[in-house]
């Protein structure tokens, strides 16, 4: 799956490879640079390869009170992290990006679209929703 290579990295190689300006050394530096992000990018437990699964989240909603559906890169998935401040590990996060079942489930309940966050509480379902809502749910 190759959706967590940003098109604006891809852009900025582009653009380093063929700037009038840039000597060769710094255009090779700055795509090193662009490299190395992607990798940090890539082992970073930000890219959403880690956590649950939707099969494990399904199978098991006791363990699971309070799932959020996010991806990578969403700010309004950053916005309910950081709104939720110690409360986001009480939390199962999903990324519909690494869970092609997540992503599946998230655009059945989003009228066909991968809007994030979606947060299931209980059998309830909110997308985007206050992070008072997900706070309240998760005490």
């Amino acid at each position: 799956m190759t959706r967590w290579v940003p098109p604006s990295a891809i852009v900025l190689g582009v653009l380093a490879l063929t700037w009038p300006g840039l000597t060769a050394g710094q255009a090779t530096s700055f795509v090193a640079v662009l490299a190395g992000l992607g990798i940090a990018w890539w082992v970073s437990p930000l890219n959403g390869r880690s956590g649950p699964r939707h099969a494990d989240v399904m199978a098991d909603p006791s363990a699971h009170p309070v799932v959020i559906y996010w991806r990578p890169g969403c700010i309004f998935c950053t916005r309910l992290r950081g709104a939720l401040g110690r409360a986001t590990r009480r939390a199962s996060w999903v990324s519909i990006w690494a869970d092609r079942e997540a992503a599946a489930w998230v655009r059945s309940v989003n009228g066909g679209d991968e809007t994030v966050p979606t947060v299931r509480i209980g059998d309830e379902v909110h997308t985007n929703p206050d992070p008072e809502i997900v706070r309240a749910a998760l005490r």
